[in-house]
C-alpha cells in the first residue's frame, strides 16, 4: 500500500448549504496557493446560476474552479462520471505544483474521491427502467424511495428522495442482479494525502443565512433564469431541476402556487436538505477537523493546513 508521504496532497472544504464555504474557500486558496475543484453537483450546469449560488465569474478569475458549467441541464452526470472528472483535475492542479482544493457539499461526490469507491457497472436494463420511472412517476418520488428504503436502507441512506432517477437506478440495479445496490459499490481507500475541513455554524445562523440566501435568489431573478431554461426547451423533469427552487419556479411560472408559498417551501426544503448533508458529514467525525465560522476562522483554517501538509 502506498504510503501518506508519497501519495499526493488534497485539501477537502465540506459543510451544510449557506454556511460560507465559497468565500472561504476562495481566501483560502490564494494563501496556500491552491485551486478549487467543484463537488457541488448543483454547479455542473451551464445557465442554472442563481438557483444554485454559484461562485461569480469574477471570483472564478481570482482563483481557478474546475467542474462548473461543464454540462448542459439535459446532460446527466453519474458520481462515476465526477469520479472520473475530479481525478483528472486533481492531477492537472498537482502538476501545476498548486494544492488541489475539493470543494462542496455533496457527499456521494467527496466520499467517492476520498474512500475510492469502485462503483457498479451493472448494465442497463431500458425496460425495466421505463417500467420502474413509469411506477415512480405515477406514486411520486417520495413513495419510490420508500420502497428503496425497505429493501436496501443502507443505499437510501445515500440517495435524496427527490433524485427519483438515482432511486431508480438502484432499484434496476438490485431487481437485475438480485443484489443490494450498497454492497455493489466497494471502497479501496484513499489515493491521496487528505485533510478534510468542516465548516459550521450554530442551526439558528444558518437557517438564517439560508432565508436571507431565497431571498437574495428571488430578487436576482430566479424565476427569470427558470424562464430562460424553459424558453431554452428544458424541462422540469431533468435531473438537473432538482436543485432546489427550479422545480418551485416552473410551479409558480404555471400558476400552481404563488412566489409567496415557493418562498416558504424553499427554506423549508433547504433546512431538509442541510439535515440529509449532516448525514454525510457528521459532527463526530474524526476525519473532519471542524470550525465554527466567525472572523478568525480563515486565519485558523489556514494554519492547520500549511501545519498538516508541511509536516
Amino acid at each position: 500500500m502506498q504510503s501518506e508521504k508519497n501519495k499526493n496532497n488534497l485539501l477537502v472544504l465540506v459543510g451544510p448549504t449557506a454556511v460560507g464555504k465559497t468565500d472561504l474557500s476562495i481566501e483560502l486558496a490564494k494563501r496556500v496557493n491552491g485551486e478549487i475543484i467543484s463537488a457541488d453537483s448543483r454547479l455542473l450546469y451551464k445557465g442554472m446560476n442563481i438557483g444554485t449560488a454559484k461562485p461569480t465569474i469574477q471570483e472564478r478569475r481570482d482563483i481557478p474552479h474546475y467542474l462548473i458549467d461543464v454540462a448542459c441541464p439535459d446532460e446527466t452526470w453519474s458520481v462515476a462520471a465526477f469520479q472520473q472528472e475530479a481525478s483528472l483535475k486533481i492531477e492537472a492542479v498537482h502538476q501545476k505544483g498548486k494544492l488541489p482544493i475539493l470543494v462542496g457539499g455533496t457527499g456521494q461526490y467527496v466520499f467517492s474521491i476520498l474512500q475510492g469507491w469502485t462503483l457498479e457497472t451493472q448494465k442497463i436494463d431500458i425496460k425495466l427502467r421505463q417500467v420502474l420511472t413509469a411506477w415512480g412517476n405515477e406514486i411520486g418520488a417520495q413513495e419510490l424511495y420508500q420502497k428503496l428504503k425497505i429493501v436496501d436502507p443502507d443505499a437510501a441512506s445515500f440517495i435524496q428522495y427527490q433524485n427519483i432517477r438515482r432511486t431508480v437506478r438502484a432499484l434496476e440495479v438490485i431487481l437485475s442482479s438480485g443484489e443490494k445496490f450498497s454492497k455493489q459499490r466497494k471502497k479501496t481507500g484513499s489515493p491521496y494525502n487528505h485533510l478534510i475541513v468542516g465548516l459550521n455554524r450554530s442551526r439558528s445562523e444558518l437557517y438564517q443565512r439560508i432565508d436571507q440566501r431565497i431571498e437574495n435568489m428571488i430578487n436576482q431573478g430566479l424565476i427569470e433564469e427558470t424562464k430562460v431554461l424553459l424558453t431554452k426547451g428544458y424541462t422540469s423533469d431533468l435531473p438537473s431541476f432538482s436543485a432546489i427552487g427550479y422545480r418551485e419556479m416552473v410551479s409558480v411560472i404555471k400558476g400552481e402556487i404563488s412566489m409567496e408559498e415557493a418562498v416558504v417551501l424553499l427554506k423549508r426544503m433547504t433546512r431538509q436538505f442541510v439535515r440529509r448533508q449532516a448525514n454525510w458529514f457528521k459532527p463526530g467525525d474524526p476525519d473532519i477537523h471542524w470550525f465554527e465560522m466567525d472572523n478568525g476562522t480563515i486565519e485558523r483554517v489556514e494554519h492547520l493546513v500549511k501545519d498538516y501538509f508541511n509536516k
